[in-house]
Formats: C-alpha cells, sequence, structure tokens
C-alpha cells in the first residue's frame, strides 16, 4: 500500500498493512532541535525519512494585516489593548452590539483579494504523488465569533440575543466558504482531504452543553463539511479536549475522521472510542502530546503506540494528540512513535 491507499482504507475501517501515521504541524521553534536530531534541512526530508503518510498544505493567504487564514479577522478594540492582537479573551469588536443589521460596520475582509490561484496551485505541486494531501483550512467560526464579541460576551450573546450571535456566525462563515471554494477549485484533483475544527472541549468536558453545540456550532459546520465533500474530499474534524458527547453528531454532520484522541482528556479513551463509534468514524491522534512525548521514554512511546496498534487495527491515523509539534517535544520519541508504527 501506498500512503494514499493507506489513508483512504484506514478512513473505511478497511485492512491496511500497517498503520496510517501523521507527524503533525511541527512549531517554527521546534524545526531546528528536529532537523539537527534527524540530520535534514527541510521539513520535506524529514517527512521523507520518517516516512510520514499526510502532508499538510496550507491555504495560502496574504492580507495586509495576515499572512494566515485563521489569523484573517482582528477584531481587538483600539480603545481596549492592541487591536492587532488575536486572541478570545480580549473585548471584541462587537462586544456592545445587540442589532444584527449593523453587523457591517466592521471592515470585513473579503478572501479572493488575498488567495492567489496559482499560489493555491503551487503548494500542491511539490507533494510526493504517493502521499495523502490534506488541506488545512481550519475555517474555526466558532472561535472567530467569540473573538469577535470577546469569548464571555460572546456566550452571554448565545443565550440573551441569539439572533446577534448568529449574525456574526454566519458572515464568518460566508468569508470560510468563499476562502475555501477558491482554493478547491485551484487545488481540484489533488486534495485528498481537508481539516477543519473549533475547539470545544477542555480538559475534562465540553465548552458548551451538547445542545448549544447543535444550535450555534453545528449548522454552520455542516456547510463547510457538505462543501468539501462537493469535491470529493475526506473531512478530518478537529476539536482539542474532551468531545466525547458530541462525536455522534460530527458523524451524522459527515465527518470522517475524529481529530485528535487527546489522550489524557476525559473520557477520550482510545478502547471507549472504538467501542462506542469505531464502525461509523475513523480517528486520528492517540500518543499522549502533553506528557509522553514531551517527558516520557522511546520506549514508553513504542508501547503507547502497539497498545493503540491493537486497539484500531485499522480506522486510526497515528499520531501525536495535538497537531502542533512544540520546541519541548523530544525528537527521539517521535522517532520512536513512526518505528513502532513500521514494527521496526
Amino acid at each position: 500500500m501506498n500512503s494514499v491507499e493507506r489513508f483512504y482504507a484506514t478512513i473505511e475501517r478497511k485492512a491496511v498493512d500497517r498503520p496510517a501515521s501523521w507527524l503533525g504541524l511541527p512549531d517554527k521553534k521546534a524545526l531546528k532541535g528536529l532537523f539537527e536530531y534527524f540530520e535534514v534541512a527541510t521539513l520535506d526530508d524529514m517527512k521523507n525519512k520518517i516516512d510520514d503518510d499526510i502532508y499538510p498544505v496550507e491555504l495560502p493567504y496574504h492580507s495586509p494585516i495576515s499572512d494566515a487564514i485563521y489569523d484573517a479577522f482582528h477584531f481587538g478594540k483600539s480603545d481596549k489593548g492592541n487591536p492587532d492582537e488575536r486572541t478570545l479573551t480580549a473585548a471584541g469588536f462587537f462586544e456592545d452590539y445587540s442589532d444584527p443589521s449593523k453587523v457591517d460596520d466592521f471592515n470585513w475582509p473579503d478572501p479572493l483579494q488575498y488567495i492567489s490561484i496559482e499560489e493555491c496551485k503551487k503548494v500542491v505541486e511539490n507533494v510526493p504523488d504517493d502521499k495523502a494531501i490534506i488541506g488545512i483550512l481550519w475555517s474555526s467560526h466558532y472561535q472567530e465569533t467569540c473573538a469577535a464579541f470577546g469569548m464571555e460576551t460572546a456566550l452571554i450573546k448565545m443565550m440573551l440575543e441569539p439572533e446577534m450571535y448568529k449574525a456574526i456566525d454566519d458572515k464568518i462563515i460566508d468569508f470560510y466558504l468563499k476562502a475555501n471554494e477558491r482554493f478547491y477549485q485551484a487545488t481540484k484533483g489533488k486534495l485528498h482531504g481537508v481539516l477543519i475544527g473549533n475547539d470545544m472541549g477542555s480538559q475534562t468536558g465540553l465548552m458548551l452543553s451538547p445542545s448549544l453545540v447543535k444550535e450555534f456550532i453545528l449548522p454552520g459546520t455542516k456547510k463547510l463539511i457538505d462543501q468539501a465533500k462537493s469535491y470529493g474530499l475526506k473531512v478530518i474534524y478537529h476539536s482539542c479536549g474532551s468531545i466525547f458527547d458530541i462525536i455522534p453528531d460530527l458523524i451524522e454532520a459527515g465527518v470522517d475522521i475524529i481529530h485528535p484522541i487527546q489522550a489524557k482528556a476525559t473520557g477520550m479513551e482510545p478502547q471507549r472510542l472504538k467501542e462506542n463509534f469505531g464502525d461509523k468514524v475513523a480517528f486520528c491522534g492517540g500518543v499522549d502530546a502533553q506528557e509522553l512525548m514531551v517527558i516520557g521514554s522511546p520506549e514508553e512511546v513504542r508501547t503507547t503506540v502497539n497498545e493503540l496498534k491493537n486497539i484500531f487495527p485499522t480506522g486510526l491515523i497515528l499520531s501525536p494528540s495535538h497537531e502542533a509539534i512544540l520546541e519541548d517535544t523530544k525528537p527521539q520519541n517521535i522517532e520512536a512513535l513512526f518505528k513502532a508504527v513500521k514494527n521496526i
């Protein structure tokens, strides 16, 4: 099997020659140590050396205020700190708004002005043909809507002024649908899947009740999923934390892979996930990035990988339990993960 075949077989819970695997997204600060350990000069060289199955490609976005689609909106208020700082805890532009008809008071960016078709094509050109290419789109409309008000205010708006909350969320979803459409058109026939998502879980449970997730998050998420599916793409849905209670809703919405299995989050035990959802959806993650990959030994990593392989003979893309590989992650533990995947 090559990586593309392994990726599709994993999603469909069919037999695989070995588990599919994904390094994740190393932070820029982590690269120097990784390159020194693996004796490589580039991230592509490293991925080739460990035989990574998945190649993530970021949607290229360049505006006057941002070089990342996940930072396209700066909702900070100039009279309450740095207006260019992206944060959920600061007061947002719409903090004091209650009238949905005023949504255009904000200078909403047009993504088509800042996404080059040629650059979209370029990001998929150099990926090896036998690797699964995943578009990293995020499209985190819930998190951005929270930033638009300030998170505490946003949650209050949900309860007291739901139409105001939904008006902002709709604008943000429309932005992402427009941006993603350009990316899908430019890369048509090249992508195998996309990663979108919103962080809805804490270490011990959901940030919102399941009923609020269904009312305020999933309708927009469903639009984004349906759009990706219309291009024949598999959908990886990201949410950190404990999200067990809404996994059935994500499955119903059309999600193909739940990312990640956050190993230390309450209720996200791999065996429990396998027993409850193993015949309905695939997963990605499982190798604890909070402690194990940071302070554990290579042998402990190998043991964990083997345990996960026993629980999930297929249906799991083995990966650290968070997509961001931080500077404190031990390179030898990354090496141990990928060797264990291949029984080396």
